[in-house]
């Protein structure tokens, strides 16, 4: 009887710590073509246009600093990422701008809010000044 005690002890915890383990995302994979793009705009020029688009599409969920805790940010599921660190800032700009205009799960398609191709790098050159 013990024993039967003691491995329902074990399942009910075993549950209850997989119900505050974090859910891995599968990797996010950035076709070639996109993480070879070249950044076509000037990362210093227009900063103050890439912020602007920024905050309108960008601030509610990545937050203002590009921490991942925007306002809706805890409504989302999975890794809003951290725009500040080593590893995300080590992507390339062409992945970025992928990531940023196609989208996945939580992250949407940005092709019809921001048509402009141009906007979107804009987007993405002021992400980088977000880093650490």
């Amino acid at each position: 009887m013990k024993t039967v005690k003691l491995l329902m002890v074990i399942g009910v915890l075993s549950v209850a710590l997989l119900a505050f383990t974090k859910v891995e995302q599968d990797k996010w994979v950035v076709p070639a073509k996109y993480e070879n793009m070249k950044n076509p705009t000037n990362p210093k020029e227009d900063l103050s246009i890439g912020k602007s688009l920024y905050d309108k599409h960008c601030k509610s969920c990545h937050g203002k600093e590009g921490y991942g805790d925007g306002t809706k940010a805890d409504g989302l599921k999975g890794d809003l990422g951290d725009f500040s660190t080593a590893e995300f800032q080590s992507q390339s700009d062409g992945a970025l701008y992928y990531k940023t205009t196609i989208g996945r799960d939580d992250m949407p398609e940005f092709t019809k809010k921001i048509p402009d191709d141009e906007d979107r790098w804009l987007i993405v050159n002021y992400m980088r000044t977000l880093e650490e």
